[in-house]
């Protein structure tokens, strides 16, 4: 069964140019040229993967809206923003609404039907283990919902963005095991990401659990690799 893209694009041309691409690579793919038009379509279900330019008609940030709504449909479908805006304020803003990757305009469609793909595959490495996940995990003073997909320390909630609670998840699973740089660009769903911003999400992380824990220390840093959560906390 062949993987179903949505295309989000007020330009005509661009729209079926990229549909015409990815068509031709085996995908099932509808478009829409605006954001409400999207949401109209969605009712009928969703995608498996979504591709948002930002510009949408008389809409500036209409796409940046458009992925607002998506995630609060599914936290775990992969968003592509397709974009002409190529700005690093847009690009940050782009990958903290959570999607997956943020490519400019013009683009090889080579490439982008490459990429796709390649998402895809993360998403399926993603899912298989969730699938053996309980809903429910504790160690220590850590306890995880995978259903609600919130965190508690010491009994208290911990305030953590979806990428956060992913990061957190993805370590405190293995206690003592070491999750490199490289599984956890996969484990938050985004492309191109530099050590320097997975270091700023654990500091975040780092401090969030502080606010409820002065003495936190479970998040281990292993030089040069990456960070692994503390066995015996």
């Amino acid at each position: 069964m062949s993987r179903s893209i949505a295309i989000v694009e007020d330009d005509p041309d661009q729209r079926e140019n990229y549909a015409d691409a990815l068509t031709r690579h085996g995908f099932d793919v509808k478009t829409y040229s605006s954001r409400l038009e999207a949401l109209e379509g969605f009712k009928g279900g969703l995608p498996d993967l979504a591709i948002l330019d930002i510009m949408l008609g008389d809409e500036p940030d209409g796409g940046f809206d458009l992925c607002r709504e998506l995630r609060g449909m599914s936290t775990n479908l992969p968003i592509i923003f397709l974009t002409a805006r190529d700005s690093d304020i847009d690009t940050v803003s782009g990958l903290r609404l959570d999607a997956w990757d943020y490519l400019t305009k013009p683009v090889n469609l080579q490439y982008l039907a490459v990429r796709i793909a390649s998402l895809f595959r993360i998403a399926d490495t993603l899912s298989a283990p969730e699938q053996q996940h309980d809903d429910n995990y504790r160690h220590g003073h850590l306890e995880i919902d995978n259903q609600s997909m919130s965190i508690t320390w010491k009994g208290k909630p911990v305030n953590l963005t979806l990428t956060e609670y992913w990061i957190v998840e993805s370590l405190a699973r293995r206690p003592g095991h070491v999750r490199t740089y490289d599984h956890m660009m996969q484990v938050t769903r985004q492309s191109m990401v530099e050590r320097n911003t997975i270091n700023g999400y654990i500091r975040r992380i780092r401090n969030k659990f502080k606010t409820i824990d002065d003495s936190f220390n479970c998040i281990q840093t292993v030089f040069g690799v990456g960070y692994r959560w503390n066995a015996t906390s």
